[in-house]
């Protein structure tokens, strides 16, 4: 739906970090033109956003990464959480202008010359899904809680993931995965 009038459209420059999104535009020859900025692996990115888009819509609609989801709009069940700047968002309640000149990383990004991040791996791994639904949003929390809490223990990875939930109820798994990934991701052993 196009606004009324110009002035309630803004341009956002936010840097994207996804294997995904580039081959998805290259697949389909998407060119965003010439109004905000960001990039995608090296290639601009350009988009108009309404203020009142919030970053979520803006991530699944405009720039069609779907891996970020919808899960309650209210920032209760951490389904939505992405990365910006490298600290976990949960972009149904944030605004797609309040990420202007950010680095946004989605679940897409987090794939990196072919092999999958440490912490999905693990969720692979440990079997730390059932619906997946969640499984998104767990994942961009766990990243950010690795490099906040590099060696967590069970009882710190729970307190610091309650702001996702998991309908499905594999947190034990969750937890486990996470743990397994932080001696990963410190060279510990897989």
């Amino acid at each position: 739906m196009a606004p009324a009038t110009t002035d309630r459209i803004r341009d956002v420059n936010i840097r994207y970090h996804d294997l995904a999104a580039a081959d998805y535009d290259a697949k389909w020859g998407i060119d965003y033109g010439e109004v905000g900025q960001g990039q995608v692996l090296g290639k601009v990115r350009k988009a108009l956003v309404e203020p009142r888009t919030l970053l979520v819509h803006f991530l699944r609609e405009q720039l069609l990464l779907t891996g970020t989801h919808i899960g309650c709009d209210t920032s209760q069940c951490g389904a939505c959480t992405v990365l910006v700047d490298g600290r976990s968002a949960k972009s149904c309640t944030m605004f797609a202008v309040q990420a202007d000149g950010s680095t946004v990383t989605t679940i897409e990004g987090l794939e990196k010359g072919g092999r999958l991040h440490p912490v999905q791996e693990a969720f692979l791994e440990v079997g730390a899904l059932q619906c997946g639904y969640c499984t998104p949003g767990m994942i961009m929390s766990s990243v950010a809680l690795l490099v906040k809490t590099p060696d967590p223990t069970a009882d710190e990875i729970s307190r610091l993931m309650e702001g996702n939930v998991c309908r499905c109820g594999t947190y034990p798994r969750i937890v486990a995965a996470i743990g397994k990934a932080a001696k990963v991701m410190k060279g510990g052993a897989k």
